[in-house]
């Protein structure tokens, strides 16, 4: 309570429903599901075969069963484990879009307007392939800023028989809103404090940005390197050297016979552009010109030598 110019402005603290999470923490938890729903739209797309777009609507912290009872039923309930930490999550889909994505996975045209009831044994399989594959990309958006694990467990289609934690216990619940075609529908994922409140230090946004940009300069550095293994450079193999005047590389002709310092027992130089990297011994393998590696060169032990060798002779 303060006060300001005489009035006094009261905020009003529900001590039923205590805050657990801090804005600054909120904010991480929307920016952690936000790129999850980035991956749900590309991923999801390509999966089902149909435009698929998804973008978080809340993120929120409330008591348990306050979120059973705002669920319909029959609904689809995946309940997932969460390690290394001991509890389970859930990951609740609006009927509608279920059956709207399992027409679509099973040849149809992915449109819904039936009632809503409980799932056949077959349907029940391909929503277990989506959850997992959901499942994955939530993995990914989490370990930008902690390390864990989801793991399908089973799957539920009453929400009061599914009891994570106690009814009064806060959780956190983030809720996005997806569409699949013309079908809209909203996904839920709740976590229950108890299974948050261990890490709870690390969700920060800035730990958030610090993490992802940490994350991208890693990807990038593997794009480079990736990419640079794919570069061709040239390599040669020198036979030998000698020095002959001018007026002799003048006289050339077709015929003549250049004798080399070498001699036919010596090692040659191959170069790696215009750097000699390697000594290598000549020979030849199946009837084909080769040499053999007897000596290499780092870094500055290889010098640089345009034309000629180390000591300025013609090759």
């Amino acid at each position: 309570m303060t006060q300001e110019a005489g009035e006094y402005k009261i905020k009003i603290y529900d001590f039923k429903r205590p805050d657990k999470f801090s804005k600054d923490q909120l904010r991480a938890i929307q920016m952690i599901h936000e790129s999850f729903a980035r991956q749900v739209t590309t991923v999801m797309s390509t999966l089902i075969r149909s435009i698929v777009s998804a973008e978080v609507a809340s993120v929120d912290q409330l008591a348990y069963e306050e979120f059973v009872n705002s669920l319909v039923q029959p609904t689809v309930i995946g309940i997932i484990e969460m390690y290394p930490f001991n509890g389970n999550v859930l990951l609740e889909i609006n009927p509608n879009l279920v059956f709207a994505i399992i027409d679509r996975m099973l040849g149809g045209k992915g449109d819904f307007t039936g009632k809503a009831r409980e799932l056949t044994d077959i349907e029940k399989t391909v929503t277990e392939r989506i959850i997992i594959r959901m499942l994955e990309l939530l993995e990914d958006s989490w370990s930008t800023v902690v390390d864990v694990r989801f793991r399908f467990e089973s799957m539920e289609s009453n929400p009061f028989f599914v009891q994570i934690c106690p009814p009064r216990d806060m959780v956190l619940l983030v809720i996005m809103k997806l569409k699949v075609g013309d079908v809209e529908g909203m996904i839920s994922l709740c976590f229950p404090y108890f299974l948050m409140e261990p890490m709870v230090d690390k969700l920060s946004s800035q730990q958030w940005f610090v993490s992802t940009s940490r994350k991208r300069d890693e990807g990038e550095k593997e794009h480079i390197l990736r990419t640079l293994s794919q570069v061709k450079i040239p390599l040669s193999l020198e036979l030998g050297h000698t020095i002959l005047s001018l007026i002799d590389v003048y006289g050339l002709e077709a015929g003549d016979v250049i004798k080399l310092d070498e001699l036919k027992e010596s090692e040659i130089s191959v170069r790696v552009g215009n750097r000699i990297r390697f000594k290598a011994r000549p020979g030849t393998v199946e009837g084909k010109m080769a040499a053999e590696v007897t000596q290499v060169f780092k870094g500055d032990d290889a010098p640089e030598v345009e034309g000629g060798d180390r000591d300025g002779r013609a090759s």
